[in-house]
Order: C-alpha cells, then structure tokens, then sequence
C-alpha cells in the first residue's frame, strides 16, 4: 500500500516538475538529459543482448554435444 502511494507521489511530482504551466518548468531539462542518455542506454542495452547471444550459442553447442555422447553411449 505504501508503495502505490509513493508511486502517486512520485508521479505527480513528476508531472508537476516537468509541464510548462508549473513552477519548476523542467521539462527541457528532462528532454535534454533522455537525448544525452540515450545512446549510452542504447549501447549498454546492446552489449547485453551480445552477452546473452554468445551465451545462448554456447549453451546450444554444449547441448549439442551432450545430446551426441547420449547417442553414442
């Protein structure tokens, strides 16, 4: 219960934080702070998803040659 309230919370000061007819008016702020961050997410995002493939690639060879000492036992 407490953590939908400080999720109200927290999401109305966002919106009060970032609409121009607010105080605070940091919306350009906002704006400019996800331009610069979006590429180091996009390349983070992307080195996982390299991490993951070589992963899966490795788990499919060793199945692969777990599957082929079954056989041949």
């Amino acid at each position: 219960m407490i953590s939908i309230i400080l999720g109200i919370i927290f999401i109305a000061f966002t919106v009060f934080a970032v609409l121009p007819c607010f105080p605070l008016n940091w919306g350009a702020d906002v704006i400019a702070f996800l331009k610069g961050c979006a590429p180091v997410f996009a390349a983070f995002i992307g080195l996982i998803c390299l991490f993951i493939g070589a992963a899966d690639i490795k788990d499919k060879k060793e199945a692969k040659k777990e599957e082929s000492t079954k056989i041949e036992e």
